[in-house]
């Protein structure tokens, strides 16, 4: 049998089980639309994921798509993530290391990282006020490396004004 076969095996077994679960079908429309979300390393929109779905099957509407990433999100394979553009993304999350993110606010440009130091500074934090952390999400806006390189002047938000952003997708 062919390795695209097993492609996302476990993936797709949680999926069933959670739409089963929720008295839902399999469809070929929502398989679509999980195999493109899983073969995508990017941050999506529904929309942008629509457009990826839509060259394969024209006959799949956003709504649809909008539908199963909610879906997806419940069964733990996705995750929501919001970077103050006002859209919400949607990243792998069914075997994923915990990360954070940087967002540029000139180019869209959104860097994943992780910090061990930050991430116990944070386990002190709750610790200290007695706070019990069931997650988080750590965001920073500022200029990139290569923006920083192109821009002369510093563009800056008024202290305790939302940074201007237009995140970069493989889409857009």
């Amino acid at each position: 049998m062919s390795k695209k076969k097993y492609k996302f095996e476990g993936e797709k077994a949680i999926f069933l089980e959670h739409i089963q679960a929720t008295g839902l079908r399999r469809t070929g429309q929502r398989d679509l639309i999980l195999e493109i979300f899983l073969s995508t390393e990017e941050h999506l929109t529904s929309e942008d994921l629509h457009i990826l779905v839509h060259k394969k099957d024209p006959t799949v509407g956003l709504t649809t798509v909008y539908r199963t990433l909610k879906l997806l999100t419940e069964a733990g394979l996705a995750r929501e993530v919001r970077f103050g553009d006002n859209k919400t993304y949607y990243e792998h999350h069914h075997n994923h290391e915990h990360h954070d993110h940087m967002i540029c606010t000139e180019c869209g440009r959104v860097i994943e990282f992780y910090s061990p130091d930050i991430e116990e500074m944070q386990d002190e934090m709750a610790r200290k006020f007695g706070f019990k952390a069931t997650h988080h999400s750590l965001r920073m806006w500022g200029i990139c490396s290569e923006c920083q390189r192109t821009t002369l002047e510093s563009h800056t938000a008024p202290s305790g004004a939302q940074p201007k952003v237009r995140v970069k997708t493989a889409i857009h």
